[in-house]
């Protein structure tokens, strides 16, 4: 599709085609309307390449004062909504100014692309440049997802929480990073009851920040919801946790994208006592995509 500046009919046909188009994994992509398009997955280092080619329209001569393609990483902020922040530029010239009379392709390029899927949007911009007429724009959107090994060190995490006199609890999960079709392990262990608990549950939050100080956004959401206890436990008591990562629509965890993006997980075990009193404990752990993680 042709954007065109001014009230003038485009001149010509735009078209981009990458170099393995044809068997590369395409992946939905939710458009600002709400729709979901398909759009080609690419991994971080890979080299973006293929073929702009430009076709005027009956004939018709396209005069320009040149043509170009430009690689395009940008970030939209929730309270900004329609403005982009460009984290990558990279710009190919194509063509130097000059008429074009009937269909021509240009190659272009672009080594190692870098990126993120933390809604994040990538696309590539081909723009002929023309003066009274109006410039020409046609856009491509793909997709960049980062992939890594699994973490050489994975500490456990253990921590007590409680109430004076009240409540003491001990917890452990067996890691402190995971994959995102990895299972959470651990036990809650009831050193101390004094109070009559209603039900315990373990919640995965997702913090997502965006800006920096006065102009900081910070949204966080519940994830998901897990039962772990329905009533009052005994002293010495141990509940067993067992969380798979699979079902819920998660990222990896990104960490001050460009000084404007941050993406944080956390899990809270949360205790209400028969009054609904809320007690909780909050504990940050990091996720990862694994290289075999090819269907999310």
């Amino acid at each position: 599709m042709n954007y065109l500046l001014g009230a003038f009919k485009p001149a010509c046909n735009i078209s981009i085609t990458f170099s393995d188009g044809k068997n590369r994994k395409q992946v939905p992509m939710k458009k600002e309307n709400g729709q979901t398009a398909l759009v080609p997955l690419f991994q971080s280092q890979e080299t973006l390449s293929g073929k702009v080619c430009i076709e005027p329209y009956q004939g018709k001569k396209v005069e320009h004062n040149g043509v170009k393609v430009e690689l395009l990483g940008q970030i939209e902020m929730y309270f900004d909504r329609g403005n982009f922040y460009d984290f990558t530029s990279l710009v190919r010239e194509l063509d130097v100014p000059g008429d074009i009379y009937e269909r021509k392709t240009y190659p272009f390029e672009f080594p190692t692309v870098y990126g993120v899927n933390v809604r994040l949007r990538y696309v590539l911009k081909v723009t002929v440049t023309r003066g009274y007429a109006g410039s020409i724009f046609e856009y491509q959107e793909f997709m960049v997802r980062n992939y890594a090994p699994p973490p050489p060190i994975n500490n456990s995490i253990k921590m007590e929480v409680g109430i004076e006199d009240c409540l003491h609890i001990e917890f452990e999960y067996n890691k402190s990073k995971y994959h995102l079709k990895d299972v959470i392990l651990g036990k809650i262990y009831f050193l101390l009851v004094r109070i009559k608990m209603k039900n315990m549950d373990l919640e995965i939050r997702r913090r997502e920040s965006t800006g920096a100080g006065a102009n900081t956004h910070v949204e966080t959401e519940t994830l998901a919801k897990f039962e772990l206890m329905d009533g009052t436990p005994v002293r010495g008591e141990s509940i067993p946790v067992r969380l798979f990562l699979a079902p819920y629509d998660l990222t990896p965890t990104h960490r001050n994208i460009n000084n404007k993006f941050s993406v944080k997980y956390y899990l809270n075990l949360v205790l209400v006592d028969e009054e609904d009193r809320r007690y909780f404990k909050q504990q940050e752990i990091t996720l990862y995509r694994l290289k075999e993680d090819t269907s999310s």
